[in-house]
Formats: C-alpha cells, structure tokens, sequence
C-alpha cells in the first residue's frame, strides 16, 4: 500500500520541519480523513512494498561467454545420456544375436532407460528449483557411469536390464530434466537455438558411440567396447561438474507437482499431444539397424554406417530449425510442420524395400525426427514465464511423456514379432500416432495463440 500523492508530499514537507518523526497521532491530526485511512492501513500492513520474487533474478544474459559455456555444457550432458541411448540399435542387434533374445524383449530395456530418464524429471526438476543441483547431478553422473560398466560385465538379459536399463536410466533422469530447464534460464530470445544447441548433443553422441562400437567391437569385444564408451562419458562429466552453474536463486517452498499448471489449456494439449509424438518417434532408432540387416540383406558395417547417418543428420536437425524457429516462427509454430513430416516419413517407410531406397528415407527421416526432439524441449521451456519454476514444470511433462517412451518400442517389437518379421504394421502405427500428435498440437498452439497464423508461438 502506498500514500495517494498529496499525502506524501505533506509527509515529505513535515519530516524536514522537525528534527524527527513525526508520531502517528500528530498526522492524523494535520490530515484529511483519507490521509488518516491510509497512515491506519499502513500501521497495520507489515510491508507496504510489494517486491516481485522474479525481480531479483534480473534479466537472462541471453548470450554471452557464460551463457554460451552453460549451452556447452548442457550440449555434454545430452552426448552422454541421449546420445549413448539414440545409439541403442548397436545394442538391439546385438542382443537379439548373442542373448536369443525376441526384439520386443530387447527393446524393454532401452525403453525402460527412456522412461527413466523422462520420468525421473518431476522430481529432479523440483530439485532444481530448490537449489540442489549440483548433488543431484552428481548422483546422476555417479549411476550412470556404474551402470555403464557394470553393463560390461553383464553376461544375461536381466544383468542388462538391471544395469543399462535401470540404473542408467535413473543416473541419465537426474540430469537431464535440471539442465535443459538450467539452460533455459540463462536465454529469452535465444532460447530455443540454445536448447537446441544442447539437444545436439544426442547426434553428436549417436556419432561417436556407434563408431567406438564400430571399430572396436570387432577387436576388443563387447565388454572393453563398453568401457572405452564408459571413460568416454566420464571425461565429459568431469568437465560438466567443473563448469556447470546454477544462476536462478532457490526457491524453497512450493509444491512436488505444480498442479496449478493443468489448469493451461496450452499445457495440457502440449503435453498430450508429445506423448503421441514421442510415442511413435524412438522405435525408427531402435529397428533401423535391425530393419536393414533383416529386409534390405545389408551388411553388419552397412548396417553400422545407416545408424551413423540416422544419428549425425541429426546435427542440422536440431540446428536449422532452432535458427528459423529463433528469427521467424518461433518453436511451437515450426514444430507442427515438423511432426506431420516425420509422420508422413514413417509411411512412406512402408514402401522402402532395398538398401538403395533406405539411405534417403535415413537422411530425410533423421533430419526431422532430430527436429521433433530438439524442438520439443524448447517449446516446452517457453510455456512456462517464471524460471523458478522451469524445472517442475518441465519435469512434470517429461514424467508424463516417459509412458509414451516406455511402452513405443517394445510395441514396436511384438507388432514387428507378429507379422513374422514384418514391418508394415510397425511402420502404419508410427505414422498414426506422429498424424494425431500432430493435431493435438495443432489444438495447443490455437489454445495459445488463436487462429492467426502470424503470432509466434
């Protein structure tokens, strides 16, 4: 509460006439009767200036050395978790080869390592937002890099499961969430070309573990494969640790589950609509490497090369769509066209039935599902205005997304399982629910923005 003008400028007058302060009586005997309401109200109000939380946080540097250090950083993390895990084709055939395993039993513990790492974000993100970062990514680095190396010295199914599946997939959980909501925090304008700089680090990783496994699964085996992929992510968490900073003070108290933010039409659409998404966008990661081998009678180097291209267009498809999104459309916007493509992609998949036909539908399908995953943490980050809340908010959509990811590729795996190694269903299922998650978009960016098509959202 504040004094009306004149009031204040009689208070002013009166405190240079005596050497101190007037009492309270003495103004109510020299003021109107509004003035005498408002010295009432003000004696009773412990605080008369209301100071906005967000103000002291100040303005994101929106570039700059930090910031851009930050986005490294950031990049680092996702090359160690995503990246390693968008290179699970490497694995999936393997394991169906050495363990005699079925593709769909297989597939469990990539996607158990998906959901993991999505599903852990309500509560790494809160984490965030109450300022322990720093041990909760440390706890992550931590699992991840025992479940790395205890995967070398699995011999059966559950071992891998237990180590790859589950205790790397709560270390990559950890870290994730936090740093992408982080990251956000340190951009405005910028901030889509940032998280997509940062979710880069999924293709950068999904080059360089195929390679390691490329060159040296032959000579060294699958155990010291393993650990030369393990001392890898352990180097760049040691860099993490040293440079990574916090910059949005803690906030303390609040709520586990922001509930208050499924009361946002956008939110809920938004939400909705990236579980179909990503429902139907992992399994051509996973079933690529197997799909070339068992259809298209490629080689095992072949096979290695056509994951390598999958993963590393994956580069300028998280850039170049940041970069237009960032100068034109904004994330939201240019996200809708992406999905349909990807979704029209995985139709017409359908009709690829040799290797030469099977290298464009990598390259084209690997820019745009390396669109989808840049662009969705993005435009995820700008549904939410207060960056003390980031790391909830966009923990609680991953937790939700994290079902869509656990179950897609195991479905995957029983469809391809029922048509006796056929990928025609497999591939119908995926363009669907990319077509549908599309127009649940389509509802969120209306609920957001209208109807006008030059509003970026």
């Amino acid at each position: 509460m504040s004094f009306g003008s004149q009031t204040l400028e009689k208070v002013h007058s009166a405190s240079f006439q005596n050497a101190s302060a007037p009492s309270p009586q003495a103004f109510i005997s020299d003021y109107s009767k509004d003035g005498e309401e408002e010295l009432d109200q003000a004696r009773e109000t412990p605080s008369v200036v209301q100071i906005d939380p967000k103000s002291d946080i100040g303005q994101p540097p929106d570039g700059g050395r930090r910031a851009w250090t930050m986005a490294l950083m950031g990049h680092l993390m996702v090359f160690n978790t995503w990246g390693y895990i968008n290179s699970f084709g490497i694995f999936q055939a393997y394991y169906v080869t050495n363990l005699g395993r079925t593709p769909s039993e297989v597939s469990w513990v990539g996607s158990v390592q998906t959901c993991l790492v999505f599903l852990v974000g309500t509560f790494s993100g809160r984490g965030l937002d109450a300022g322990y970062y720093r041990p909760i990514l440390i706890a992550g680095v931590t699992l991840e890099i025992f479940g790395i190396f205890m995967t070398s010295l699995s011999t059966s199914y559950w071992q891998l499961f237990l180590a790859q599946g589950v205790c790397q997939g709560l270390g990559d959980g950890l870290m994730f969430c936090p740093t992408v909501a982080l990251i956000s925090t340190y951009f405005s304008t910028r901030r889509t070309i940032a998280i997509s700089c940062v979710a880069s680090g999924a293709a950068t990783g999904g080059i360089i573990f195929p390679l390691i496994a490329q060159q040296l699964l032959p000579k060294l085996g699958f155990a010291w494969t393993v650990r030369v992929m393990g001392f890898v992510v352990l180097a760049n968490s040691v860099i993490i640790i040293a440079f990574i900073r916090t910059r949005v003070p803690p906030r303390t108290s609040g709520p586990l589950i922001e509930w208050v933010a499924f009361k946002e039409l956008p939110y809920v659409l938004f939400t909705a609509a990236m579980f179909l998404i990503l429902w139907g966008t992992y399994f051509a990661y996973y079933y690529t490497r197997p799909f070339a081998i068992a259809v298209t009678h490629a080689s095992e180097t072949t096979s290695f090369s056509l994951l390598l291209i999958l993963n590393g267009i994956g580069v300028p498809g998280r850039i170049i769509p940041a970069i237009i999104a960032d100068h034109y459309f904004g994330a939201m916007n240019l996200l809708i066209p992406t999905t349909l493509c990807a979704s029209l992609l995985l139709y017409a998949w359908a009709g690829v039935g040799t290797l030469n036909g099977l290298y464009p539908f990598v390259v084209i399908f690997g820019y745009f599902g390396a669109g989808v995953q840049g662009l969705f943490p993005a435009t995820l980050a700008s549904l939410t205005d207060d960056p003390q809340k980031a790391g909830v908010r966009i923990g609680m959509v991953f937790s939700i997304v994290s079902v869509a990811c656990l179950t897609g590729p195991p479905l995957a795996g029983k469809l391809v399982q029922s048509m006796d190694g056929g990928y025609l269903g497999t591939q119908m299922w995926g363009g669907t629910v990319l077509l549908a998650g599309t127009a649940v978009l389509i509802g969120a960016r209306t609920a957001k923005a209208g109807w006008k098509l030059n509003v970026r959202v």
